[in-house]
């Protein structure tokens, strides 16, 4: 009896470990980027936090088209690229990228991104990002010919789901038991944009809180991924709140995680309009052209609405 009993705990300890390997598993693919659907062609090895490189996104050999994100659209890449193929079938191969612009303008400055042990020299024939960066790119430094308009987007506040401390506003970023996740005015646009909105919620003083004492004291953590960073640790309890594009919020609780959006008033919130630019140095005119021409479209603001973003008409 004694042995049965031993080899009964022995099997019950062996399912549970099993069981809680799966759901560790499970959640690992659940917290951990990629969120969005990817290839299926070839070996798949996607290691949920390890290997997963959620920001670039399809076929980096010989593509017939490059284009790069402002990384808060990494959402609505798989569907949009879908739709694009779909109405222009000549365009198999395409990559996208989906990092910060300052990032992504780096790059192409640079002439190539490292990351980890990969270099990636592929010139962009697009690049996407605020209207109001476009042009004044294409004013100063005349990168981009042609450019159309075709989404907007506004900010909110992402919290745990429940919203456990009761968050409310952008002044209470500024207290000092609330943990903040903050885009690093260094390379992330958005960055600007929310601090600009601090000033509007609580003027200089609260702008200064969040981004300055708070800094010091550990409670403001800078990111330099915020699409990626800010809803990880959201969902880790390393931060309690983060300001973000209310599609990013949106999105996770779409999928899911437990994440939530606080909505900032329109009086003092901030849209933008995002525009894309072909580069005037484009490897892929053409192609630049088609894929312009097909973010006009009905379908293309139907996918980008149904991410939760604005349309421009």
């Amino acid at each position: 009896m004694k042995s049965r009993f031993n080899l009964n705990a022995a099997a019950f300890l062996v399912l549970f470990l099993l069981s809680f390997a799966f759901i560790h598993k499970a959640n690992a693919q659940k917290v951990y980027p990629p969120w969005s659907a990817f290839p299926q062609q070839g070996k798949q090895f996607t290691v949920p936090g390890i290997d997963d490189v959620p920001d670039l996104h399809g076929d980096i050999n010989d593509p017939q088209l490059v284009i790069f994100f402002a990384g808060n659209q990494f959402m609505v890449v798989p569907d949009l690229i879908k739709a694009f193929q779909q109405e222009y079938p000549q365009y198999k191969r395409i990559f996208v990228e989906t990092l910060p612009p300052g990032i992504l303008l780096d790059q192409i400055a640079q002439g190539a991104i490292v990351i980890g042990n990969m270099r990636i020299s592929l010139k962009p024939d697009i690049f996407t990002a605020g209207k109001a960066r476009i042009a004044m790119l294409t004013k100063e430094k005349h990168l981009f010919t042609e450019s159309v308009v075709y989404a907007k987007n506004r900010l909110a506040i992402m919290v745990y789901k429940g919203n456990p401390l009761h968050i409310t506003s952008l002044n209470d970023l500024g207290k000092p038991n609330v943990r903040v996740s903050m885009p690093n005015p260094q390379w992330e646009g958005v960055a600007r944009t929310i601090i600009a909105t601090y000033r509007k919620a609580g003027g200089e003083k609260l702008a200064k809180e969040i981004m300055d004492e708070k800094v010091k004291a550990g409670t403001t953590f800078l990111t330099h991924i915020h699409h990626r960073q800010t809803p990880i640790r959201i969902i880790e309890r390393k931060s309690d709140a983060g300001p973000v594009w209310y599609t990013e919020a949106f999105f996770q609780k779409m999928i899911g995680n437990p994440i939530e959006p606080v909505q900032i008033p329109a009086k003092i919130n901030t849209v933008v309009t995002y525009s894309a630019a072909m580069l005037a140095n484009a490897p892929h005119p053409q192609a630049a052209r088609d894929f312009l021409k097909f973010l006009e479209t009905k379908t293309s603001s139907e996918i980008y609405q149904k991410y939760g973003f604005m349309p421009v008409k």
